[in-house]
């Protein structure tokens, strides 16, 4: 008897429908399993076997062949246990097949019959949703994450026996519902506050600008000047996640099995920091079956990168394309995946390799040779693509130990807010365009016009400063940001006086950056 089940199966952010057919036919016992399945899908033959033998179902002995269609995709994971072991049941007429076209199903089954969190659940039910099924069974571990997803009904299932009980019409399951706006309310949990930082006006003004911005950010400076502390506080002045940022973000950690255990969305912006051992397969993505990389977890929040010369070349070059594009693509032979990768790039590194370079206190010993060396890592490609580049010099002692009354991250994020508010008012018009940042040419000319004063200024900053085309439309960009925070519908000179002042990555010699 033939019996049919359907699932999907997860390539990068999507979900591709798959029938799961299964044929009982005659001849010696075997269990075999075709369609282009990996080794975790081949091994579900124990594992449905077991769970339904410990689930008191009869496993039929006879000659099984399970066909997931289409046979040109690639199947993986375990997630194909559940709809195999309920198309088996019904072809061996254990369970009426009658309901079976209406659902989709998922899930990894323990050899004791229940059944068992997997990843990519969000995508697995707006694959769902696409392919008009009424429902979804998914193992109860994941089905708040998945019922973000409006107009299917996800329904809990704990063990092989209650899906088969609901799909015999024996049991009734209510469809999850999730409050995905309650979340959104509760999300912030109070992380480390402007207001800890002691001095450095510049560069709490430099953080302010990227985040109301979306720009890329680097800090250069002496050990212990307080980089890392002031990079791990951009986030807490970021804008509020709306829903459908949170459910994008949520998506990518679902698809890279790195939601925590009974968390159904992420409420708060990503903030990742890989170490500078890192390979360019786990900062872009890879693998042999592509998975998201830090590039893609930082979706539409921050990624850090401490100690930036210290990375491998190969890796920093696989940012060039995401910052440019706002997405990876990663490419193998059976498969071509994108993920998104729409981040704020923020990089801290010395002056020099001691450190020491432009430290009042201390001195620097590096040659001029070294120095270049050192900075040499960072190509220049990508350091074109950065935005704002300051100098953050190592705190006077009278900073240290004073303590007055300084501006905490709410007050600054209050404002920040507010501007992204007015670029999101003037940049309604284009689809996906949220934050001057990621303006396209034609955009920066349309809302980047300079008075003349301006316009001789910049002229000149692109001389003194043999600015690249790039270069300059990311200044425009800069200048585009201060005049919003300032309340201007101009750029006037003093915004664009600023934004070049951001443009320390394009002086030479050992006095700049």
């Amino acid at each position: 008897m033939l019996a049919r089940m359907f699932s999907h199966a997860v390539l990068g952010m999507d979900a591709s429908p798959v029938e799961v057919e299964t044929d009982l036919g005659r001849g010696l016992p075997a269990f075999s399993i075709v369609g282009l399945p990996d080794a975790a899908v081949r091994e579900s033959r124990e594992r449905v076997r077991a769970g339904i033998t410990n689930s008191e179902y009869d496993f039929p002995l006879r000659r099984i062949t399970v066909n997931l269609a289409p046979a040109d995709i690639r199947k993986e994971g375990p997630a194909f246990d559940l709809p195999i072991a309920l198309s088996l049941l019904a072809a061996s007429e254990q369970l009426p097949s009658g309901r079976l076209a209406e659902y989709s199903a998922a899930g990894e089954l323990s050899l004791d019959g229940s059944v068992r969190r997997i990843n990519g659940a969000l995508s697995l039910a707006e694959g769902a949703r696409r392919s008009r099924h009424r429902g979804l069974l998914l193992p109860a571990a994941n089905a708040r994450e998945a019922a973000l997803v409006e107009g299917i009904d996800v329904l809990a299932v704990q063990t092989l026996g209650q899906a088969v009980d609901f799909l015999s019409g024996e049991l009734a399951l209510e469809p999850v519902r999730v409050d995905a706006e309650s979340l959104l309310a509760g999300g912030s949990d109070g992380g480390p506050d402007l207001a800890d930082v002691k001095g450095q006006e510049q560069a709490r003004r430099a953080l302010e600008v990227c985040a109301a911005g979306g720009h890329n950010l680097l800090m250069v400076g002496p050990p212990g000047a307080g980089k890392t502390m002031l990079a791990r506080r951009l986030p807490s002045i970021l804008p509020a996640l709306t829903k459908r940022e949170a459910v994008e973000i949520t998506r990518v950690y679902s698809v890279a099995g790195m939601l925590a255990e009974g968390m159904s969305l992420l409420a708060d912006r990503p903030f990742r920091s890989p170490h500078h051992t890192i390979s360019h397969a786990g900062l872009a993505g890879g693998g042999r079956v592509p998975r998201p990389g830090e590039v893609s977890l930082a979706h539409l929040g921050v990624l850090f990168l401490d100690e930036l010369p210290e990375f491998s070349r190969l890796a920093l070059e696989t940012l060039r394309q995401p910052l440019e594009d706002g997405e990876v693509t990663i490419s193998r032979s059976l498969v071509s995946v994108t993920y998104p990768a729409r981040f704020m790039l923020v990089a801290a590194m010395n002056a020099c390799p001691c450190g020491h370079l432009g430290d009042r206190s201390r001195r620097c010993l590096c040659p001029p040779e070294k120095v270049n060396a050192y900075r040499g890592r960072v190509s220049g490609p990508l350091m074109d693509r950065i935005d704002v580049a300051i100098e953050v010099p190592p705190l006077a002692k009278r900073q240290l130990l004073s303590s007055p009354r300084r501006e905490p991250s709410s007050a600054v994020a209050d404002r920040v807010t507010a501007c992204r508010q007015r670029q999101s008012a003037r940049l309604g018009e284009a689809p996906g365009v949220f934050c001057n940042a990621q303006m396209s040419n034609r955009l920066t000319e349309r809302h980047c016009r300079l008075e003349a004063d301006a316009e001789k200024l910049l002229e000149s900053g692109i001389d003194r400063l043999s600015l690249s085309a790039r270069a300059h439309q990311r200044i425009l960009k800069v200048a585009r940001t201060i005049a919003d925070l300032d309340g201007s519908r101009d750029i006037l000179t003093a915004h664009l006086a600023e934004a070049i002042s951001y443009r320390g990555i394009d002086r030479t010699g050992r006095d700049g950056l």
